[in-house]
């Protein structure tokens, strides 16, 4: 969801997309596929900061902004760091494009259909995400991590039905995957209408192999507050707690519970 009031109603739940490292031999292809990798996340870093300091000069209270009007300007980007920062944007832009073409003239390399496919993904390009992965799922169908990837990318994209089947289809090849498992139950809590019951029933398989996995507990105390079993609630608030008295929402799940 985009609105703050999906963001307020949903920030309790944990989503827990795997991790998953694949290593690929050192090509020069591959080469330039970690470059760019990495040169993304150096110029989204950067980027976050610039967001970060001017919102932080928007939001500040008026008698602030109006008492300080020096600060304010030091926060403001300078003209040198826009133009670092757009000649940033331009520079991994065409590596990205060279990253894509080398993947589409290359349809039979699985690493390319992987790293086109990655890189497209965290740049919330979903739609071509979704067309390198599914390409690697056709090349290596027995591969479970374009699988699991086809099914984040329709996660974060908020088709919830997509990511069901990709994550069920996940979990035939790894059924002790909680982290899959998980965020299959969040599919399901999360789709209109919700289905409490489904992802209830999900989060107890995961915990069934890890009775211990604090996302999946957090998740799960949401899901019978939404339901309205307060009662098992409590009780999984209780756990929650023990295993991590420092989790920052205790606090807002127990007054969800009051």
């Amino acid at each position: 969801m985009t609105s703050d009031e999906g963001q307020d109603k949903n920030f309790l739940l944990v989503t827990c997309h795997s991790s998953l490292v694949t290593v690929f031999p050192m090509s020069r292809d591959n080469i330039l596929f970690a470059l760019v990798g990495i040169g993304f996340g150096l110029f989204f870093g950067f980027a976050f900061v610039m967001y970060a300091n001017q919102r932080a000069v928007v939001n500040a209270p008026a008698n602030t902004r109006a008492a300080a009007p020096a600060e304010t300007d030091e926060a403001a980007p300078t003209d040198e760091q826009s133009s670092l920062a757009h000649g940033e944007q331009q520079r991994m832009q065409g590596m990205a494009q060279e990253v894509n073409k080398r993947a589409r003239d290359n349809p039979q390399d699985y690493d390319a259909q992987m790293a086109a496919g990655k890189l497209n993904y965290e740049a919330h390009n979903y739609d071509d995400a979704l067309g390198f992965y599914t390409k690697a799922n056709q090349l290596r169908p027995n591969e479970v991590d374009p699988i699991i990837q086809l099914g984040n990318v329709n996660y974060d994209a908020g088709r919830y039905e997509a990511a069901e089947k990709w994550y069920t289809a996940a979990l035939a090849k790894e059924p002790d995957n909680i982290n899959v498992r998980t965020d299959l139950g969040l599919t399901f809590f999360l789709r209109q209408p919700p289905d409490y019951d489904r992802a209830i029933a999900e989060y107890r398989h995961s915990l069934e192999r890890n009775p211990q996995h604090e996302p999946t507990l957090q998740n799960l105390i949401v899901a019978l507050t939404k339901k309205g079993d307060k009662e098992e609630a409590r009780a999984m608030f209780k756990k929650l707690q023990t295993i991590n008295p420092n989790n920052p929402v205790l606090a807002q799940l127990q007054a969800d519970l009051q």
